[in-house]
């Protein structure tokens, strides 16, 4: 009640100065805009936009097919100031291509993504992100820049615009063919993809054509793309995280702690790999869109569109198992321990010890989505205006099928490792036999299928009234209503036979030559791996595939089994308002959102269970959640002088927890015994924000700008730990496992944006920005720090340009400082600062051929994860990739 009080009297304040009118939906004339085609007269655009907008948005815009800044439109929006990007959801690591938004230092759970003002279901390839870490978030590794007219990103709230991003809003806009200029249009681009670490070429097609007819009344848009990449990184793995010697599972001190009490709850690593992932992309799908005016008041809209990527992938992790021998064997005489951490260890090779455990996962993966929506703009009267949209979306991650061997090797021949903090790899090495036969036990799991389905359907009414009285210039009020469903489901796989009797002499490969040449370290490189063929024909063979039945015989896992279903109602009204040298608006929205939760909980006792399987017993679990809540905004903005403009804005903003948090069944790792569970009893994340704005035009096409913003967040979401029993896969029974479950905390976020442009000359130019963010938690980590998911407290983006009548080039660099992902194990862990550099070249041939040349991560970066300075999680190096492309117009 304190913040809500607070936040009305400062909009009661503002509205003191008045306020002006706002469209439903802001088109890119109203907005912060960087046009693509065209840099100098963008930027010119962009500034006289910028001036004119009432609220805090930043837009990017391409006016040709693909002519994004960047190939990637979440690579493109990290530009912007406040934004930053990420390019994983879950554990999956650092990856090329960035796949998550989010906003001035937050998580990407808090920033909404839409698609032409609707929701899309959203789901990712990787198993994790498909039923453990299930966030809000949206994959825009779907979502291909060639569909894209622009895209706004809303940092201030509007009462008209859709709950759900406490920190705000992206909204991604597609074309309409009716927008279109000429009668007819064709365009196509053909090109290709270097990936100089997968030494691969792939193609990229992409197509659209549009015709309206002569009047103007009717049209049709067709989109379609088909493009394919290859993908490989080397990387250096801790998989298991790091545990504590001299320990046994209830505590007490065992053996090694009473033999050396110096390495008493020092820290050790329970795995530590030489990671080699593959993965081929394969996106397919289209757009079609449909227009129809049968008069000059009414027009009629059907969208469709349809987007899967095919993403199977390869995992192989050569591991030193220290979790194996480390807290039962003393290392020999001359280790080192430095800030509690077993920095330098030698192991004497023990008989019947097996010093190394080996991982090789192939995955048959895939994610989709798709919508279809209905809209109707109706022109009532002179005054009045209506807007009717209802829609579907569904999208899908499914992991078809999982091939995984296990190999244990290294039989008494020791081990060793030598850190060097979170910096640099640690060096490391395995005695003993590494070869296939080497190999002195096998293991399988896994082998099941996994479905995420993320679905929603949804209708909106959204009025505009003209008010010509004074200073209330506009009226927006309108209704929406949505019924949402998040499941994970794994309703069959395989029960395995004597797989290694045959895969013992499959097929085998190597490592690549000059594997993680790029990240440094002196650990194993030459290294063998079973096919994946070798690996699917062993297992298909010899394994019975389990389908259509759910009884104590079957496969089903109703373990890792969950679902989320929302029904959402709200209403909101809006007053805008305009004045001599001022404008903006003021309004309320009401939410009201009842959530059903359903998920399983591991049993013991068979009188307790309502099914089982082969993986055990379990008692259904149900929830009911319901949330009502006001959400009050206030957008304004001041002419001080010619050239400088004043914003300032106020709101409270509202995001439900991501689904898993909600409703995760319990699940772990049996390598560390560690794993994650859902809390049905979560809050909403309740924001209230201030934001306040100067820009200076000092000159055409120049730029200085500063602003300040602030986010209380009641009842964010943290992760703390608990020890719970779940079904073991491997001892085919209950174990007891570390747990991280959600909890809510408070937590607040300051910070600052500026942003500066000017042109140098008539054909060149530079751009900068700079974003501060301060957030902190009152949860307090497992490593006694209160930071907030995402934080990065540095966030800068600089970059020049030359533009003439034929020739076009951009060099950007964007850099991200150090933030907490989340937990490894039950420990949290960080992504360390990292840069990136970008380079664009367009050549236009003649008015219908250009080429473009886009080099991305052309300094080769390595993104390093580190759980402190003295413990290392993880360095990946992906390479460099080069997009070359033909675009012809017709």
């Amino acid at each position: 009640m304190h913040r809500k009080t607070l936040l009305s009297a400062a909009i009661v304040s503002c509205l003191a100065f008045s306020a002006h009118a706002q469209e439903a939906a802001p088109t890119a004339t109203d907005l912060d805009t960087v046009v693509v085609t065209g840099i100098r007269g963008s930027m010119e655009k962009s500034l006289d936009t910028k001036r004119e907008a009432n609220a805090r948005v930043e837009v990017v815009t391409a006016e040709d097919v693909g002519k994004l800044p960047a190939h990637n439109v979440a690579d493109t929006l990290q530009r912007l100031p406040g934004v930053n990007i990420s390019s994983s959801s879950a554990d999956e690591g650092g990856f090329d291509e960035a796949d998550r938004v989010s906003l001035r230092g937050t998580s990407p759970s808090l920033t909404q993504t839409l698609i032409n003002g609707h929701t899309v279901g959203s789901a990712d390839w990787f198993v994790l992100s498909q039923a453990g870490n299930v966030g809000r978030s949206v994959s825009y590794s779907l979502l291909p820049s060639e569909l894209v007219s622009s895209v706004e990103v809303n940092k201030s709230s509007q009462a008209k615009l859709m709950d759900g991003g406490t920190t705000g809003t992206v909204n991604i806009i597609t074309r309409k063919p009716l927008q279109f200029a000429k009668q007819f249009t064709a365009e196509a681009s053909i090109g290709a993809v270097r990936s100089d670490q997968a030494e691969s070429t792939d193609p990229q097609l992409s197509a659209l054509f549009n015709y309206k007819n002569e009047d103007g009344t009717f049209g049709v848009m067709v989109q379609g793309f088909s493009q394919k990449r290859e993908l490989r990184r080397e990387a250096q793995e801790f998989p298991g995280g790091w545990f504590k010697m001299g320990r046994n599972a209830d505590g007490t001190v065992n053996a090694l702690g009473q033999s050396n009490p110096d390495l008493l709850d020092v820290w050790a690593p329970s795995l530590l790999g030489s990671t080699l992932f593959e993965q081929t992309r394969e996106r397919k799908g289209g757009l079609v869109e449909i227009q129809f005016k049968p008069n000059d008041d009414l027009t009629l809209g059907v969208s469709g569109f349809s987007s899967k990527l095919d993403a199977n992938n390869y995992n192989r992790n050569f591991m030193l198992w220290g979790g194996n021998f480390a807290n039962s064997q003393a290392p020999q005489a001359g280790y080192v321990v430095k800030d509690g951490v077993l920095t330098n260890a030698t192991y004497a090779g023990v008989a019947g010890t097996n010093y190394g455990v080996y991982d090789m996962i192939y995955r048959e993966s895939s994610a989709k989505t798709n919508y279809l929506t209905f809209d109707a703009d109706w022109q009532i009267n002179d005054s009045l205006t209506s807007r009717f949209q209802a829609g579907s979306t569904k999208g899908e991650g499914k992991t078809a099928r999982q091939y995984i061997a296990e190999v244990t090797l290294a039989n008494g021949g020791g081990a060793s490792w030598s850190t060097h903090g979170n910096s640099s790899p640690t060096d490391w090495s395995l005695g003993g036999d590494l070869s296939p036969s080497g190999v002195t036990s096998f293991g399988t799991w896994g082998n099941q299928q996994i479905v995420a389905e993320d679905k929603e359907k949804w209708a909106t009414l959204d009025f505009n009234q003209y008010m010509d009285t004074g200073v209330l210039s506009s009226l927006d009020f309108g209704l929406r209503f949505a019924k949402h469903s998040r499941e994970a489901m794994s309703p069959e796989g395989a029960s395995p036979g004597d797989i290694w009797s045959d895969l013992q002499n499959g097929a085998t490969a190597n490592y690549p030559s000059g594997f993680a040449s790029g990240i440094g370290g002196n650990f194993p490189r030459n290294l063998w791996y079973f096919t994946p063929g070798a690996l699917k024909e062993a297992i298909t063979n010899n394994s019975t595939w389990l389908s259509n039945n759910d009884g104590p015989t079957g496969r089903h896992n109703y373990g890792s089994e969950w679902k989320v279903e929302e029904k959402n109602l709200a209403a909101y009204v809006q007053a805008n308002f305009t004045g001599d040298n001022w404008a903006g608006n003021i309004g309320l929205r009401y939410v009201s959102v009842n959530q059903d939760i359903d998920s399983y909980r591991a049993v013991s006792n068979a009188a307790n269970a309502d099914v089982s399987s082969l993986f055990g017993m379990w008692e259904a679990l149900a929830y009911s959640n319901t949330h009502r809540r006001l959400l009050p905004s206030a957008n304004f903005k001041f002419d001080l002088a010619e050239n400088l403009v004043f914003r300032v804005a106020a709101s409270q903003t509202q995001t439900l927890p991501d689904y898993s948090a909600l409703g995760a069944s319990a699940s772990g790792s049996d390598l560390d015994k560690t794993g994650s569970a859902g809390n049905p009893n979560l809050k909403p994340v309740v924001s209230t924000n201030f934001d306040a704005n100067v820009e200076w035009y000092f000159m055409p096409r120049g730029l200085l700008s500063f602003g300040v913003f602030s986010m209380n967040m009641k009842d964010y979401v943290a992760y703390g730990t608990e020890k719970q029993m779940l079904f073991s896969e491997l001892t085919n029974q209950l174990e007891q496992y570390e747990i991280s479950l959600p909890t809510n905390a408070n937590a607040q976020v300051q910070g600052m944006e500026v942003a500066y442009q000017q042109p140098i000359g008539e054909y060149f130019g530079i751009d900068a920005n700079y974003t501060y963010s301060d957030g902190s938690t009152s949860h307090t980590w497992a490593d006694g720090s209160n930071n907030l998911l995402g934080n990065s407290k540095d966030t800068y983006n600089v970059g020049a340009y030359f533009e003439n009548d034929t020739f076009g080039a951009r060099v950007g660099y964007t850099y991200r400082s150090s933030f907490l992902i989340g937990l490894s194990s039950v420990n949290p862990y960080y992504q360390d600062s990292f840069g990136t550099v970008s380079v664009s070249l367009n050549y236009k041939a003649t008015d219908w051929l250009s080429f473009s040349l886009d080099a991305l991560n052309l300094n080769d970066p390595t993104y390093k994860y580190y759980q402190s300075s003295a413990i290392p999680v993880a360095f990946y190096n992906n390479g460099r990739q080069y997009y070359l492309n033909a675009r012809i117009k017709f």
